[in-house]
Order: C-alpha cells, then sequence, then structure tokens
C-alpha cells in the first residue's frame, strides 16, 4: 500500500528527525513511502519523491526541511478536489502530515473530507514547532533544541555585555520566535540555572507596560551596570495591538510580526539614554542544529514511527502526542489527540511558569529536560557535513 509523508510550516533542526522515523518505520511494516516536495503546495503540483532507493541516514542529523516545506492553507473546494484526484491516481492510503497549528488544521480538513467521500485514507499528524504551542500534547519537537539555542546563545551574549559595559553597550535585546505564546522566550532564561542569563523576559502572555519595563531594566543597571533582555516577537499592549506589527498578514491570515527587538531598544534609548544592541536569531533558532538536543532528536524520531504505528491500528484522523509521566527521571509515553481538538488551537505558557519577567521553578522543573544531550553530528572540512536533496 501506498503511504505520502510531507512536512508543513516554520521548519525545524529535527523535522527530519521525524521523517526519518517516518520512512523507516513505513518501510518495516511494508508501505511504498512517497514524499511530497514542498507540502500540499508540491503535492497539488504532483511534486513528488520515491523513497524506495533513498538512503535516509543524512534526515537523523540535516536541519531544516529536507525535502521542502510550505504556508498553504487548503482553504477552497478547488484545491481539495485536485488534492483528492491526486490521492486516487497514486492511489495513496496513509497521509503523514509534519507540521504545527495550521498544518494540523490541513490534516484535520484532509481527513474530514476523505470521510465525506467515503475514499479510504488514513490521515496521522506528526507534531512539529519550535514554538511548543501545540495543545494537548506536554511539549512539540523543535521546543527543545529552539530553546538550547536560544538559551547558550542568551548565556553567551550576556557574558559579552558584562565585558563591554563600563563604555560601551549596557543593554543586549534579543528578538525571539513567538506570536502568541512565550515558550521561546521564557528559554532565555534558563541559563541562570548556570549563573546566566536574561534579567528581563517579555512575553505574549503579559500585557507590555512600557513604564513598568523601564524600571525593570532601570533595576537591573542600579544594580550591574548592565542589563540583558529577551522579548517575544508577539508581545502587545494592554488593548491587544502588537507591539510590532509589520502591517500585512502570511497566506494563513496570520499578522505578519518583526522588528520588536528594535522597538524595545529604541524605548531604553530614549527613556533612559542607554546604548543598545538588538540581536535577532531568526532562522538561527530554528534551525541551529549543531546545538540541538539529544531528547528533542529521540523524540521527534519516535513522533513519525508513532505516526505509523497509529495509522496501521486504524487509529487515524489523530495527532501523535507526548504525555509527561515524570520530571525527575523524566520520563514520557506517547499518544494521541483528535486533530480536530488540535486545528487551529494554541496552548500558552501556564501563569505559574512565569512572573512579570522571569521564569519560575516549575518552567525550569518543565523545561530543562528537553534540553539535554549533545546528539552526533558529522563535521567534514570543519564544518556540519549536511546533505541537500536535488529537488
Amino acid at each position: 500500500m501506498k503511504a505520502l509523508y510531507a512536512q508543513s510550516g516554520g521548519v525545524t533542526s529535527v523535522i527530519n528527525a521525524s521523517a526519518y522515523g517516518v520512512i523507516d518505520e513505513a518501510r518495516k511494516n511494508g508501505l511504498e513511502m512517497m514524499v511530497g516536495i514542498n507540502g500540499v503546495t508540491g503535492i497539488l503540483k504532483e511534486k513528488f519523491l520515491d523513497t524506495t532507493d533513498l538512503d535516509i541516514e543524512f534526515l537523523k542529523y540535516t536541519p531544516a526541511g529536507a525535502f521542502g516545506s510550505c504556508r498553504k492553507k487548503m482553504k477552497n473546494d478547488a484545491d481539495i478536489e485536485k488534492l483528492f484526484n491526486i490521492f486516487q491516481k497514486n492511489e495513496i492510503s496513509y497521509f503523514f502530515y509534519n507540521g504545527g497549528n495550521d498544518s494540523m488544521d490541513t490534516a484535520w480538513r484532509v481527513q474530514a473530507e476523505a470521510q465525506r467521500r467515503g475514499y479510504e485514507l488514513k490521515v496521522v499528524g506528526v507534531p512539529k514547532t519550535i514554538d511548543n504551542d501545540l495543545p494537548h500534547t506536554d511539549h512539540c519537537p523543535g521546543y527543545g533544541s529552539a530553546a538550547k539555542y536560544i538559551a547558550t546563545s542568551m548565556m553567551e551574549a550576556s557574558l559579552d555585555l558584562r565585558s563591554m559595559w563600563v563604555d560601551s553597550t549596557q543593554v543586549f535585546v534579543m528578538e525571539i520566535m513567538g506570536r502568541n505564546a512565550g515558550w521561546l522566550a521564557a528559554s532565555a532564561g534558563l541559563g541562570w540555572i548556570n549563573g546566566i542569563g536574561a534579567d528581563v523576559i517579555l512575553l505574549p502572555e503579559v500585557p507590555f507596560n512600557k513604564d513598568k519595563f523601564l524600571a525593570a531594566v532601570g533595576d537591573a543597571i542600579a544594580k550591574k551596570g548592565h542589563c540583558s533582555i529577551a522579548v517575544a516577537e508577539g508581545i502587545k499592549y494592554p488593548d491587544g495591538f502588537f507591539v510590532a506589527d509589520m502591517g500585512f498578514t502570511d497566506s494563513f491570515g496570520n499578522r505578519q510580526l518583526g522588528g520588536v527587538g528594535f522597538t524595545i531598544a529604541g524605548m531604553v534609548r530614549s527613556e533612559l539614554g542607554l546604548k543598545t544592541h538588538v540581536s535577532i536569531p531568526d532562522y538561527l533558532q530554528r534551525s541551529g542544529r549543531h546545538m540541538a538536543s539529544a531528547v528533542d532528536v529521540e523524540e521527534a524520531e519516535m513522533c513519525g514511527r508513532m505516526a505509523v504505528r497509529y495509522a496501521l491500528e486504524d487509529n487515524c484522523g489523530v495527532m501523535v502526542t507526548m504525555e509527561r509521566v515524570s520530571d525527575n527521571p523524566y520520563q514520557i509515553k506517547y499518544s494521541s489527540i483528535p486533530l480536530n481538538l488540535v486545528a487551529d488551537a494554541t496552548k500558552m505558557l501556564p501563569r505559574d511558569f512565569y512572573n512579570e519577567y522571569t521564569i519560575t521553578e516549575k518552567f525550569f522543573d518543565y523545561a530543562l529536560p528537553l534540553i539535554q544531550g549533545e546528539p552526533e553530528l558529522p563535521y567534514k572540512n570543519g564544518l556540519p557535513s549536511y546533505k541537500l536533496l536535488d529537488l
């Protein structure tokens, strides 16, 4: 029987590990695995890759989407009709869609349409997002590695700031991904477990108050002469407006955000007269495989394997989930949740995980297990040896 896998949405440093899990598990169970190039966008153009003879070992350590991703939303009847014509033409019986919130919505639409048409198709969503905001799962593949990258980068930048503040930059601002939830921005404080991290963390969950923020920065400056700030791109004023909005939407209808780091730095300069520096990790935080978490890599692969196992058990129309059994020792179990309960929903940072500008012990307990271990990465000529497919 034929199965189809595709990647969707913003990529991560471990999404290909999930692809490895899906393809390898499918092979072990006798499925003929095809891959859609650039998600549903490519599938609608019948751009497929037959993985029968593909050496997939490189997927374990190569970041970003090896098979190409997309941000297309299946929102019109013509696209749905064409998609099912292509599924029928290629005799697709299983569909594994690897993505985040909007991608799970697409997967749910496809499963629901298959049921409406009486077409035998088993759809399973494979979770992925550095934002960690998919509901009904303890965490998401991609988050642990991105959190490790952010925590480490904030530690190193703060050490740089500490070296230079006497007659140079006194305030460092890092703009971090996170439209609605502050999971990733919160990770900028994890370095405090080793003695250094963000002094002020601005989360989407906390309405931005300029006066309180500047007072917090002033307190840090008075205490030690310098201040490191982590700001999530999606912070909002109490009235619900984004602090930094680029003025247009993407194909999913999401407001495009950007520049909040410079906005925050501008406030500090104009109101406190302090020299600032802004860093925007952007793609680096989601594709930094050289600083990945071994736990994250292992779980990403297992989520892919579980997707295939669930489909073969007729447990379809679901997304793979992880349930935490314990923090110490860290242990999880895999389960599933109906796609319609995940689609377009967002899991916020729990209130007991943060204070106004800092993170709590509960967040440390939650996040530290997810960033453990340094997975193997092959090097060549002193650089990571990544493989590119000719798509």
